[in-house]
C-alpha cells in the first residue's frame, strides 16, 4: 500500500510539474513614433496614461532625415523590446511604422492622424493632388534639403487646440524634416498582414480628415473618430491612449 501511494503521489507531481514550469509570456511593448517637424517629447501625456495603466512604453526618437534612417532607428527599438510590439505612429510616423511593422515581433499598428501608405507610396505622393478646398500645410521652401513649417501659421495648421504658449514653443522648436523622409516610399505595407487601428482627427488641417478616412478604410483598420487638431496626441492624450489600449486588449486575446 505504501508503494502504491508513493507511485500515485509521484504521478500527480509529474502532471503538476509542467504547469509550475510555465513562464508567463512577456507583456506587449508599445512603441510611440513621432512625425515630422517634432520630436518624441509630444507623447508625454499619452506615455503617462499608458504607464499608469501598466503598459511597457518606449518613445522612438527618429532623426526624420530619411525614411530609411527612421525605419532603422525604429527597428532598433523593436529589437531592444522584450516580447510582442505594437507600433503607434503619428503623421509621418505612420509611414515609418508601415515599413518597420514588417518585423515579426510587431503584432499590430495604430495610426494617429497619420499617413498609412500603400506599397510604393510616400508622403510626397499622398499629398501631391489635394482635393480642391482642402487646407494646405504651410510648408516653407526647402533649405539644404530640409523642410519646416511657417512659424506664424504653425499653431493654426498643426496645433490649433494645443495651449497657445505650448503651440508657440512647438513652432519655435521644430525639428527639420528631410526631403528624403518626405519622398521615402514604402516597399511593403505591413498593414496588409498586420491588424491596424486608426484614430481620425476630425479638425485636422495638416492631413484632411477625408484623406485619413480613405487611408484607414484601405488598410482595413478599426477606426475611431474624435475632435482634435493634427496635434491631438498632445492636446487630447485620453482618446489617443484609449485606442492604443483597445488594440492592446484585442491583441492580448
Amino acid at each position: 500500500m505504501r508503494q502504491h501511494a508513493l507511485i500515485t503521489a509521484l504521478a500527480f507531481a509529474a502532471l503538476a510539474a509542467p504547469a509550475q514550469c510555465q513562464v508567463a509570456a512577456p507583456p506587449v511593448t508599445i512603441l510611440l513614433v513621432h512625425g515630422g517637424f517634432v520630436d518624441g517629447s509630444g507623447w508625454q501625456g499619452v506615455f503617462k496614461r499608458l504607464r499608469k495603466d501598466g503598459y511597457n512604453v518606449t518613445i522612438v526618437q527618429n532623426p526624420t532625415t530619411s525614411l530609411n534612417d527612421d525605419v532603422a532607428v525604429t527597428r532598433r527599438a523593436i529589437a531592444a523590446s522584450n516580447g510582442p510590439v505594437i507600433l503607434v505612429g503619428h503623421s509621418y510616423g505612420g509611414v515609418v511604422i508601415t515599413e518597420a511593422g514588417n518585423d515579426p515581433r510587431v503584432v499590430g499598428l495604430v495610426y494617429i492622424a497619420a499617413f498609412a501608405p500603400d506599397n510604393g507610396e510616400s508622403v510626397a505622393k499622398l499629398i501631391a493632388n489635394p482635393v480642391p478646398g482642402a487646407p494646405v500645410p504651410p510648408i516653407l521652401p526647402p533649405q539644404d534639403g530640409f523642410l519646416a513649417l511657417d512659424k506664424a501659421k504653425f499653431a493654426a495648421s498643426f496645433a490649433a487646440d494645443v495651449e497657445p504658449s505650448l503651440a508657440e514653443f512647438m513652432a519655435a522648436s521644430q525639428v527639420p524634416w528631410g526631403l528624403d523622409a518626405l519622398n521615402g516610399a514604402v516597399t511593403q505595407a505591413s498593414w496588409k498582414t498586420k491588424p491596424s487601428w486608426y484614430l481620425v482627427a476630425t479638425d485636422d488641417r495638416m492631413i484632411p480628415p477625408d484623406a485619413q478616412r480613405f487611408m484607414s478604410k484601405r488598410a482595413g483598420a478599426t477606426v475611431v473618430e474624435t475632435p482634435g487638431s493634427h496635434a491631438l496626441y498632445v492636446s487630447r492624450p485620453a482618446p489617443v491612449a484609449a485606442i492604443i489600449e483597445q488594440a492592446a486588449m484585442k491583441l492580448k486575446k
